[in-house]
């Protein structure tokens, strides 16, 4: 394991940095460390967030993306309402890729949750961006926006009903009630919920299961499964075939059928 710590963009080297990194072989955990503002997110995390996210876009080295927050009071509280009221708007909205550099952002690699405590308003908003979500035991979830007069604006109103029934998502959007974690497992808004102090490391053990496969497959398998809730049938089998071609002629399908048949585990390329 790697510890790769970054400061935000503009700060002292001496200040605490507002997102810490790891690198655990090919997975990246990445952490939002603002505990004492509950890690809301303030327009420097939402630079330094969106940097992090188009570098680890682009590594080859990096197959698995682990987001948490610091401590266990929340994995994050959203919108930093201190910094929005002090002007800190445009830093903290002006990503291209949505709240937190990831809002609307298509990352490619699989991306886990690991929600450490309270995942409320643009923190629920991160979690629905991500493909699987591992819970702590007293994490809640919900988006609470309408409470303070304004809307799940970072994807809440528009993910939440394709992932839970309607009139639950209705009723969370409308209400600003949260849910706890045994309930988000019900929903199937989480895959599992553990014991706070394994939550880390149970989303990591989910990223190495991952990892035991071929990079590439892995991503072109989430590309279909995004892209087709969106499309008709017809439309969903032409694009199946367009991403899945490539993967049947690569080195790493080749390599696949040869490991089995030599009954040894896989070397995979990501090619």
């Amino acid at each position: 394991m790697t510890d790769t710590t970054a400061p935000a963009p503009g700060s002292a080297a001496t200040e605490e940095p507002v997102v810490v990194r790891e690198r655990h072989g090919r997975i990246e955990l990445v952490r939002i460390n603002r505990e004492s503002a509950r890690n809301s997110i303030n327009g420097p995390t939402t630079k330094l967030m969106d940097a992090i996210m188009d570098e680890l876009t682009e590594d080859p080295e990096v197959w698995v993306v682990v987001l948490t927050g610091t401590g266990d009071r929340a994995f994050c509280a959203g919108l930093d309402l201190k910094a929005f009221a002090s002007g800190d708007t445009a830093d903290i909205m002006g990503s291209k890729n949505g709240f937190a550099g990831l809002g609307s952002r298509k990352f490619p690699k699989p991306l886990i949750a690991a929600v450490n405590g309270a995942a409320l308003a643009g923190g629920c908003e991160i979690v629905l961006s991500c493909d699987l979500v591992v819970a702590a035991e007293h994490a809640i979830f919900g988006i609470p926006e309408v409470k303070r007069g304004l809307v799940a604006a970072g994807g809440g109103l528009i993910r939440l009903e394709k992932l839970i029934p309607r009139n639950i998502a209705l009723e969370l959007a409308l209400t600003g009630d949260s849910i706890d974690a045994a309930r988000a497992k019900e929903l199937g808004l989480v895959n599992r919920v553990v014991p706070a102090a394994d939550v880390v490391a149970e989303a990591l053990g989910l990223a190495d299961k991952i990892c035991e496969n071929a990079p590439l497959a892995v991503r072109t398998s989430k590309e279909i499964m995004r892209r087709a809730r969106d499309l008709t049938e017809e439309e969903a089998w032409k694009m199946n075939g367009q991403l899945t071609v490539p993967i049947f002629t690569s080195h790493d399908a080749m390599e696949g059928a040869v490991a089995f048949a030599e009954r040894r585990p896989p070397v995979w390329q990501g090619a």
